[in-house]
């Protein structure tokens, strides 16, 4: 035991000696376990940012979408089909909500970028979306004041508006916004309601917004004959996959037979969208992970330099009665203690960069504990494998050879 102290103590002041050089190798370690470190970090907090927006949509959501177009050979992104029409809506309303237990709550959606509405000599451009009456109660957000647009208001495409916290901050800076009109180009709409204040999910303001009735959007905004999506909610998580059955039997039934559409719940589409993060966070990681690899061969570079330099100080050593394997120990617990302090270094580089990219970027960031764990040991297990070499040869050396190298 004693042994091995002493020929510790001797590793750290064979590297204390080369101070300068000992960081410099090291370097790449650093790098290396820090972007490391840095990416996954960044990786967690998308993924846990994007479940966090699924799981604000509502409970026991499930929506309803166009399937992929093909225009031209060329395959477009889930949604850009056009074959969800208010009828559709009209029929899961009749077939499965009055009729159906396992139904609550359906709405048609349209969404979009942001529209200049014009307000009180102000203009603003929130995102002007179109839905039904069973909005708030999907998306379990309540009304704070005046009222939420009614079937009548759909059927006859009133000129009536919901407002969001943020807009009506905006463009009624002296509140007072329910009851006041807003223009959507030429439109003029009246505001009817204000919504409570949703708050941030996933870097958007929810509370940008400017609700419309579907029909109203449709005929005098947007003038489109198709939805975005239909929002159905379910009675509890019980029922959600006989409800997804349910949908998939009407609508396909609808088309003849033809599924244009796909239908998904909340576990879905949070999975297929963190599957791209985690894609991304794989590849970046293992990007990452070559600069481990360079760090490696870079110690056994320098330790290969540092057992020549050294050859006469080995010889010494082993003339005095010290044994091969001490010799080993000696330089594979320098080559270790390298990249150790390198990998805890970098855990340290790592935590602090993912922490200064949220910061400034806004992004979410999750650091994992077995993410530093598993990188402090790689770097351990690097400086045994790129040291082992170099060491091999150190313990090899014949004293008396060693003794004559100048």
């Amino acid at each position: 035991m004693m042994r091995f102290y002493v020929t510790i103590l001797m590793a750290l002041r064979a590297l204390r000696r080369n101070t300068m050089r000992s960081i410099l190798t090291a370097l790449g370690m650093i790098i290396g376990v820090g972007a490391v470190i840095a990416m996954v970090s960044i990786g967690n907090g998308a993924k846990a940012q994007v479940q966090s927006a699924i799981a604000g949509l509502g409970d026991n959501l499930i929506i309803v979408s166009p399937a992929s177009l093909n225009t031209g050979g060329v395959r477009g992104g889930a949604g850009t089909g056009v074959t969800l029409v208010p009828a559709d809506a009209d029929a899961i309303v009749a077939d499965l909500q009055e009729g159906n237990k396992r139904v609550m709550s359906v709405s048609p959606y349209i969404g979009g970028g942001g529209m200049q509405v014009l307000a009180n000599g102000l203009n603003w451009r929130p995102q002007v979306l179109g839905v039904g009456p069973d909005w708030p109660d999907i998306r379990s957000w309540r009304v704070t004041e005046g009222t939420f647009f009614s079937e009548e208001d759909v059927k006859t495409a009133a000129k009536v508006a919901v407002i969001g916290k943020t807009t009506a901050d905006t463009l009624f800076p002296e509140g007072g916004a329910v009851g006041q009109m807003v223009r959507i180009g030429n439109i003029p709409f009246k505001v009817i309601g204000m919504m409570d204040t949703k708050g941030f999910n996933n870097n958007q303001d929810q509370d940008d917004v400017l609700f419309l009735p579907y029909t109203s959007h449709m005929k005098r905004v947007s003038r489109r004959t198709s939805l975005n999506s239909i929002y159905v909610k379910a009675r509890n998580e019980d029922v959600v996959d006989r409800v997804k059955s349910d949908l998939t039997d009407l609508l396909t039934q609808r088309r003849n037979g033809a599924v244009d559409f796909q239908v998904q719940d909340q576990a879905e589409i949070a999975a297929a969208r963190t599957a791209a993060t985690d894609t991304m966070t794989y590849l970046l990681g293992a990007i990452a992970g070559v600069s481990l690899l360079v760090g490696g061969i870079g110690i056994m570079n320098i330790m290969l330099v540092s057992v020549t330099e050294r050859t006469r100080e080995i010889g010494i050593r082993l003339a005095l009665g010290a044994h091969g394997k001490d010799v080993l120990t000696q330089f594979l617990i320098e080559a270790i203690l390298l990249s150790s302090l390198g990998g805890i270094m970098g855990v340290a580089l790592g935590i602090g960069g993912s922490q200064l990219a949220g910061h400034y970027k806004g992004w979410a960031v999750e650091p994992s504990t077995t993410a530093m764990v598993i990188a402090v040991v790689f770097s351990s297990f690097v400086g045994v494998f790129f040291g082992f070499y170099p060491a091999r040869k150190a313990a090899a050396m014949d004293p008396i050879e060693a003794l004559r190298y100048e």
